[in-house]
């Protein structure tokens, strides 16, 4: 009976236990009608109330708001302010140069980070256009935005389910919800029946939810919630709830700026003061000052970073990973931790028949999951199924009862793509019959369907009835083992018919359980032969059957996925399953690929019932999470970044959305992901192949120590310079370095060498490493050392060169005296920087070990650089600007072991960080 609407409904939420509610009580609760709907006028007055059935979309940051980002950084402050101070004291060129390079890397940043919160509005794709409803009594089209709680929404196979409803009818109804809540095949829905207030989403089997697909039946439910506050709509709140975190990289390197510019600034000051002091002219002091300062601030560092990151991208780009955002690059190479979803990701998302059982013997079928490739093998060895009569008949009863389609859908490596249109069970069967040798077209047309029986929720069960080429009627059954073996009363043994025994029964239910246990899903396969056929086919004619075999099948995993798992482990790397499918199904799987050896499975249930102590506690030893929620793939990312990892998250469906977006890198499929995934992910893998997380790991790992090896040359190279200038100026020595040096090394040594090391390929053993621990510093105790050493050596070489220059060239006029010095000094701190670019290389491995000539990008950048320092010494008209002086062979053979010294300590420091790093990988590898 219909019931009149009340001014004001009940409000619709997903916070409201629609589930646990008879149907008469929701249509109540929500002032609509069964039958009739909601009226034209009613659904306008209620769309004023609730709004549109859409997702709120978060409003993205302006372009102003992003250029302005990129110039919030300390160092960049710095480098403004000395480029200003520069252009004040006339030095146009170096105030232009430092600019350049400051609004270079701005571009560069924006346009790496101008993406669009992308997420809402791929949210919004998933719901469709129009929706099936009944309002003033008609079946009729509408908007999916206009509808309202209270409507009436007709849902049939192939509809997107444009809103959460509570289902009224439901006739054979299947809903696909693997994007939602991981379950990897069609959920069986029924609108009768309560279920458990606390039932995770993927056991609401009375409810259908925004954006999943129906694939099969038909049925009609009234909208219990829309926009933002159905499911997706509150994994969209959350997504809008959690804003982007800084990478490690950028907080340290936003840190090691902070330092370095207010040191290199103190020192500068102390400079400043120290000559004044000691009678210098000020100007050339505040010039010195300034320029040192220009020296000491490594200005090419974020360029040199983002080039770094931006190179490293392309390389990952060609081993199948996409990077979204630079920085995140080497986020990835410091994860401890990789949370996987199980559909989609660790597994093909496609059931396959791996197992099954005919003639009182088991099956083992190999191959893809519905590629008709693959083989049937009996203990190991390969069988022929058309010397099977049982295992022949087993495949044509998959076969026929059966209402999916394979279609090709191209080429990959001269191998032909399949795709499945319909029920993944049923797919999975038609590859089986493929893989058996029986041709599907073929098939079809020689055993056409007469009639039918369809699956019921009920029964469990479906028949389809065909005419064979003899001309006799066969009926075909599919279904619940234990329910057609019920209905069973002979059983096909070899070809031979003969009476079921209760023997055959136990065994059969034996078999059963083991592969159930083996989380494979298990169908019985039967038959029955008619005298002819009957004017109607009903339930009444699935008995008498003759029992074939069982067919046990799973959404198998991925191959590369074992190895992957085996090869992060060594890595040090654990990874998680994370999963909404069931504990059984998570636990077969997670074993096979070598990720669970005897530790329990956690369910949600057990999730919910720990606080954040409890979950922090258990996150450590626990690899395995199933029938999981969104909001407990939070919690537990958010536990383990308690316990210090670094978290990254892998994921193909909505679900993985909040959480991508929570861990320190989201980690999307690029095939199998849905839009959602894919734009709140900071990497997609092009493949969807787990293996390429490997990869990307290395690539990652190998970036992050290129970043190390040029911000060690660097700060090495820069405070030699400091020092230098520092010791001079303590010791009231004529300074050994002018301005236009410090400028010019500046310019000269710290750009393209410092990019070279950023090109430097994996280091060996680098995946053998455990993962850095998350709080190491950019500059630890190791590299702290090694520039003190470098320091020295490179102070101790230029002084000398400069005071070796000056009691040289003692019969020249003293300024010459002093020209000549400056220049030597010049000289040797330049070409000892450019050698010690070849030993920044490695901090472990000598550098005749990797290859003298092995960086070709090395090789250009320091003749290039050599080749302007030479130019600048012995083009005659170019002295007088740089302040150099014609240096003969005299003065490189006083030079050169002065040039070697840094090189040669470099290569004598790396003995320690070398055994260091063979201890801990002996460590980690027992």
């Amino acid at each position: 009976m219909a019931v009149k609407h009340s001014a004001q409904p009940a409000p619709a939420s997903d916070q409201q236990a629609w589930h646990r509610m008879p149907v008469g009580d929701v249509i109540r609760r929500l002032q609509t009608d069964g039958e009739q709907g909601l009226t034209s006028a009613e659904a306008a007055a209620r769309l004023a109330r609730h709004g549109p059935n859409a997702l709120r979309e978060a409003p993205a940051p302006s372009f102003l708001q992003l250029l302005w980002g990129q110039f919030t950084n300390f160092l960049v402050l710095i480098l403004i302010a000395a480029s200003i101070l520069s252009l004040v004291l006339g030095d146009t060129v170096e105030a232009i140069a430092i600019m350049a390079i400051v609004l270079l890397n701005a571009i560069i940043g924006v346009m790496q980070e101008s993406r669009a919160e992308g997420a809402l509005r791929a949210l919004r794709k998933l719901a469709a256009p129009q929706a099936d409803v009944v309002r003033d009594g008609l079946p009729q089209s509408v908007p999916t935005d206009s509808l309202v709680p209270g409507d009436l929404v007709l849902l049939q196979t192939g509809n997107h389910v444009p809103a959460d409803v509570r289902l009224v009818e439901t006739y054979n109804l299947r809903v696909e919800e693997a994007s939602l809540t991981g379950e990897s095949h069609p959920v069986a829905k029924r609108a009768e029946g309560l279920v458990d207030e606390g039932a995770p989403l993927g056991d609401r089997v009375n409810l259908a939810f925004m954006g999943t697909t129906v694939t099969y039946g038909r049925g009609k439910g009234v909208v219990v919630a829309t926009g933002m506050r159905t499911q997706i709509g509150l994994i969209a709140s959350m997504l809008e709830s959690y804003g982007s975190e800084p990478t490690p990289l950028q907080r340290k390197l936003d840190q090691l700026g902070r330092v370095l510019g207010s040191i290199a600034l103190g020192v500068c000051g102390v400079v400043f003061l120290a000559g004044v002091l000691r009678g210098k002219e000020w100007l050339e002091m505040l010039i010195t000052a300034v320029s040192l300062a220009i020296a000491a601030v490594p200005e090419g560092l974020a360029a040199v970073v983002t080039i770094c990151l931006a190179l490293g991208m392309q390389r990952m780009v060609r081993r199948h990973a996409l990077l979204r955002r630079l920085p995140a690059v080497e986020t990835l190479g410091s994860a401890t931790v990789i949370c996987s979803d199980k559909t989609g990701t660790l597994t093909q998302n496609a059931m396959m028949v791996t197992r099954v059982y005919v003639d009182g013997e088991t099956i083992e079928v190999t191959g893809r999951a519905y590629d008709p490739g693959g083989e049937m093998r009996r203990d190991g060895t390969r069988i022929d199924p058309a010397a099977e009569p049982g295992l022949r008949e087993l495949l044509r009863i998959g076969a026929c009862c059966n209402d999916a389609r394979l279609i090709r859908s191209g080429e990959e490596g001269g191998r032909t793509l399949w795709r499945m249109l319909g029920d993944p069970t049923e797919g999975a069967l038609l590859a089986l019959a493929a893989k058996g040798g029986l041709d599907l077209e073929a098939l079809a047309a020689e055993a056409p369907r007469v009639a039918e029986v369809p699956f019921t929720a009920e029964r469990k069960r479906m028949m389809t009835v065909h005419r064979l080429p003899d001309g006799r009627i066969v009926g075909y059954v599919k279904g619940a083992p234990e329910g057609v073996l019920a209905q069973s009363d002979r059983i096909l043994v070899r070809g031979v018919v003969r009476p079921l025994t209760a023997a055959d029964r136990e065994r059969i239910l034996g078999v059963n359980e083991q592969m159930a246990a083996a989380a494979l899903r298990v169908l019985g396969m039967a038959y029955r032969e008619f005298e002819c056929l009957p004017a109607q086919v009903d339930e009444a004619d699935e008995q008498g059957l003759i029992f074939v075999g069982l067919a046990g099948m799973i959404d198998p995993p991925r191959r590369e996925v074992a190895p992957a798992v085996a090869m992060a482990k060594q890595a040090g790397i654990r990874t998680i399953m994370i999963t909404g499918d069931y504990p059984q199904t998570a636990a077969a799987i997670a074993r096979e690929i070598g990720l669970l050896d005897g530790e329990a499975v956690l369910t949600g249930s057990d999730v919910d019932r720990m606080d954040d102590e409890q979950l922090v506690a258990v996150a450590e030893k626990t690899a395995v999470y199933a029938r999981t929620s969104p909001q407990h793939k939070l919690r537990i990312v958010e536990a383990l970044k308690r316990l210090g990892h670094i978290v990254a998250m892998t994921g193909d469906g909505v679900n993985d959305a909040p959480a991508l977006k929570r861990a320190d890198i989201g980690i999307a499929m690029g095939i199998t992901g849905t839009d959602v995934a894919k734009e709140t992910a900071d990497m997609i893998l092009t493949d969807d192949n787990y293996a390429s997380i490997v990869a990307a790991v290395e690539e990652g790992r190998t970036i992050y120590a290129n970043i190390r090896k040029f911000v060690y040359y660097l700060l090495s190279c820069n405070v030699g310079e400091i020092m230098v200038v520092f010791l001079a100026t303590l010791l009231n020595w004529p300074l050994p370095l002018t301005a236009i040096h410090l400028l010019t090394l500046n310019l000269v040594t710290d750009g393209a060498p410092a990019l070279a090391l950023g090109l430097e390929k994996a280091e060996p053993g680098v995946m053998t490493r455990p993962p850095r621990p998350p709080d190491e510093p950019v500059i630890d105790r190791l590299m702290r050392r090694g520039i003190l050493l470098q320091t020295l050596a490179m102070t101790a070489a230029t002084l000398g060169a400069f005071r070796l220059g000056w009691l040289r060239h003692a019969g020249e006029p003293e300024a010459m005296r002093l020209t000549i010095g400056q220049t030597m000094a010049f000289v040797t701190l330049s070409v000892s920087e450019l050698l010690r670019a070849y030993t920044a290389r490695s901090e472990y491995h000598p550098v005749l070990k990797l290859g003298l000539f092995t960086n070709r990008a090395m090789q250009w950048a320091v003749l290039s650089s050599l080749a302007v320092i030479l130019a600048v010494i012995y083009v005659p008209f170019l002295d007088p600007i740089f302040n150099t002086a014609f240096l003969d062979a005299g003065d490189w053979l006083v030079m050169l072991p002065l040039i070697l010294l840094p090189a040669v300590v470099a290569e004598m420091g790396k003995v320690l960080p070398r055994r260091l790093a063979l201890r801990k990988a002996a460590v980690h590898s027992a």
